[in-house]
């Protein structure tokens, strides 16, 4: 309780919308390097969304990060009514976004089959692995 407002009893933090769109470009430039690391290709995600949506490697990329700003805007409305500490709410919030949107959909929206088995064994755990790299620059 603010000592200045004694009418206030439960007070919710305001989200914080600009620091929301710098933690999702951030985050997705830790994304893109974990990616790297882990498959030794810089930039794939873009390139494949290039490809498929016909905008070439530009608007890839553009499609790419505007989505990772998207995401951490949803998180920003959504982290306060998630229980736990900052990082637990994160991981907990882009670990279902992991499961739901990407093994369940894009993937095999993408004819690599649920969780992207169909390609590889490792791509659970790299795409697990990206976007909880993505989800402690949120926390």
């Amino acid at each position: 309780m603010n000592p200045e407002r004694n009418d206030v009893v439960n007070e919710v933090p305001r989200p914080r919308w600009a620091r929301a769109v710098l933690a999702g470009l951030v985050g997705t430039v830790v994304f893109d390097l974990i990616g790297f690391l882990m498959t030794g290709q810089w930039w794939d995600i873009p390139a494949l969304l290039g490809a498929k949506l016909g905008f070439g490697i530009g608007g890839g990329v553009v499609a790419h990060y505007a989505n990772g700003v998207i995401l951490a805007l949803i998180y920003t409305g959504l982290a306060p009514l998630l229980w736990g500490p900052a990082w637990f709410r994160a991981l907990t919030y882009i670990t279902a976004e992991t499961v739901f949107g990407v093994w369940l959909f894009m993937l095999p929206l993408l004819g690599l089959g649920v969780a992207g088995l169909a390609a590889s064994p490792l791509l659970p755990v790299i795409t697990l692995a990206r976007h909880w790299g993505y989800g402690l620059i949120l926390a």
